[in-house]
């Protein structure tokens, strides 16, 4: 029987178990309070389907310097590669 950790950890047993695994508090925490929908993936569009601006836009969320002499070829390597 798993022990209750309160309302903050969602499943308990998930919780042991990855601590068990030797996982950090946060770390376990983060993973047994996600649902499992058996969904994969996102649902943001493919670099190639976006605008050089949007792209740009990206870059620059995630701090890529140079962005603005980049093309948007050039972007897209920047953005997989970061």
């Amino acid at each position: 029987m798993a022990k209750d950790h309160g309302p903050s950890i969602k499943n308990d047993a998930k919780y042991e178990a990855l601590r068990k695994e030797g996982m950090s508090q946060e770390k376990a925490a983060r993973i047994a309070n996600t649902p499992n929908t058996g969904k994969k993936g996102g649902k943001a569009k493919k670099y190639e389907d976006r605008t050089r601006r949007q792209l740009y836009d990206k870059a620059k969320q995630v701090g890529i310097s140079g962005r603005s002499k980049m093309s948007k070829d050039e972007l897209i390597s920047a953005l997989r590669n970061h």
